[in-house]
């Protein structure tokens, strides 16, 4: 009878293996459906309530013992800020639902290492995420992105946007950047100033607005021409209208 005693003791070890794994994936389960109910919560929250600070100003806090920040509404913008940053950062920004499926597909023929996010993306990663680029934080910003889109108003998206942008060191959102590079507040910014800001977004610890390189010059000349091109065509109807 060895036979079916050693029998009983495979069944009786499968039966261990498969109760494990039921037990693993009624966990996974559970706990993906917690983060998809915190997911939408604060997608819903942040619709209506201003984020009150970011992982990444949080660590620069941190790091520089204190930043500049004040939060203004959509409406005390600039609209010549708004069309300059959609230029320079997105300018199908009215015609996608948060990927600019052309923009990916240019990158990807010709091999271009830079990226193709579109400002939704941006606001996702800077709202909800970290700063790194691991294949986590592009996944989750995958699945975020579609749900900020069908739930905030592009002009809600724009507003975050410029408000939690990094124009200088520790220097965050267009109303502290306005004051700290020109003097003046965010309603009040020109079209070339504001060309200037929306130039610096890349790599706002590298440029300046104030002491513009000939590179951002060229750069911000070329935003000038863009926010007054897509506000010609239309493309700036949707948070203009």
């Amino acid at each position: 009878m060895a036979w079916a005693r050693q029998a009983k003791g495979e069944r009786a070890g499968t039966g261990v293996v498969t109760t494990f794994w039921r037990f693993i994936r009624r966990w996974f389960f559970r706990l993906a459906l917690i983060a998809l109910v915190f997911a939408a919560l604060g997608v819903a929250l942040f619709s209506v309530v201003n984020p009150p600070t970011t992982l990444y100003m949080a660590a620069e806090k941190a790091r520089h013992g204190s930043l500049s920040h004040e939060w203004v509404a959509f409406d005390a913008i600039a609209p010549v800020m708004v069309r300059a940053v959609v230029a320079a950062e997105d300018a199908n920004y009215c015609n996608h639902w948060g990927f600019d499926m052309a923009a990916i597909r240019q990158v990807i023929a010709s091999g271009d290492r830079r990226g193709a996010s579109t400002i939704s993306q941006q606001v996702v990663k800077n709202v909800y995420l970290w700063p790194d680029r691991s294949w986590l934080r592009k996944a989750l910003e995958a699945l975020l992105t579609p749900a900020v889109e069908l739930v905030w108003s592009k002009q809600r998206i724009l507003e975050v946007y410029l408000n939690v942008a990094e124009f200088d060191t520790a220097v965050f959102g267009i109303e502290a950047a306005a004051q700290h590079h020109f003097g003046v507040s965010a309603n009040a910014l020109s079209a070339r100033q504001a060309a200037r800001l929306a130039a610096v977004l890349p790599d706002p610890k590298g440029r300046s607005a104030t002491l513009p390189t000939p590179f951002l010059e060229r750069r911000a000349a070329s935003i000038l021409d863009g926010a007054e091109t897509i506000r010609q065509d239309g493309r700036a109807a949707c948070f203009e209208g």
